[in-house]
C-alpha cells in the first residue's frame, strides 16, 4: 500500500475547486466546502504552516 501525500490545506482547496467544490463558509479553523451534487466536505485549516493529510474518495 502506498503512502498518502502530505499537502497544504490551500492546495487541497485549490484541487477540490477544480472539480467543482466551493467554499461555503469557515467556522473557526475548519473550512466547509460544498458541491452541486457531491457530498459536502470539511477541511481543517489550523494555521498556514501546518500540513494536512488529504484522502480523495471517489463517490
Amino acid at each position: 500500500m502506498t503512502k498518502l501525500p502530505v499537502v497544504s490545506c490551500n492546495d487541497v482547496i485549490k484541487a477540490l475547486a477544480k472539480i467543482g467544490y466551493y467554499v461555503r463558509y469557515q467556522k473557526g479553523s475548519h473550512i466547509h466546502l460544498r458541491h452541486p451534487y457531491r457530498k459536502p466536505l470539511t477541511i481543517p485549516h489550523h494555521n498556514a504552516t501546518e500540513k494536512c493529510f488529504a484522502l480523495f474518495l471517489a463517490s
